[in-house]
């Protein structure tokens, strides 16, 4: 098994050191985040930091990185105080991907690939269309966190829209009926299988 140290860590090559740091957690999931800016143009950006922060109330988070890195997705939720999370699938994975790159702030990722966005229940923020999980939500509070000046968005969900195929009787999202991707690394994408569910789980006997 190979160790890696602080020290080698720190000497090695910055593409490497980014691959392999990123994909020490494990997958994560693969989600666009979609605006607007209050001149009514449209972003989307792929994120791979959405987080599960509470039920109730229902909030999520994701991680930006720092504003002076730029990002079109900040400025548009402080202006606007909304935004969307959108599961990626294999149908737009590529698509999703591509929305990585690093346009001009005048120019939509809509436009540039051939993901939709569509407006639903006079929600203000644009949701992706073929997405088979879409979360509404407002922005609540941000944190940053001190040592890289990445910020933890928090937000509330407002609306949730799922595929009728993924919800299962007691509420649970079985995602693998929606051929949604989790993301390996920065760049790769894993189609997964659920393999079983348990029920809640108390102490055992001594």
């Amino acid at each position: 098994m190979r160790c890696f140290t602080q020290s080698d860590l720190n000497s090695l090559d910055a593409l490497y050191r980014i691959n392999l740091i990123n994909g020490l957690s494990g997958f994560k999931s693969a989600n666009l985040i979609g605006t607007v800016a209050a001149d009514g143009n449209e972003n989307v950006a792929i994120f791979s930091s959405v987080i599960h922060l509470g039920s109730d109330p229902p909030i999520l988070g994701f991680i930006h990185r720092p504003i002076t890195a730029g990002g079109n997705t900040y400025e548009n939720i402080k202006q606007t105080g909304f935004y969307t999370i959108n599961h990626l699938s294999t149908e737009i994975m590529e698509e999703g991907h591509h929305t990585s790159a690093n346009y001009d702030r005048d120019v939509s990722e809509f436009e540039m690939t051939n993901l939709k966005s569509e407006y639903l229940n006079d929600f203000k923020a644009p949701f992706v269309a073929h997405a088979p999980v879409k979360i509404g939500m407002k922005y609540l509070e941000e944190y940053v966190i001190k040592p890289n000046e990445t910020i933890l968005m928090v937000g509330e969900i407002i609306s949730v829209y799922i595929e009728d195929t993924l919800l299962e009787s007691d509420g649970f999202i079985n995602l693998s009926n929606g051929n949604i991707v989790a993301v390996n690394g920065p760049d790769g994408y894993s189609l997964t299988k659920l393999e079983q569910r348990y029920p809640l789980q108390y102490p055992k006997p001594k």
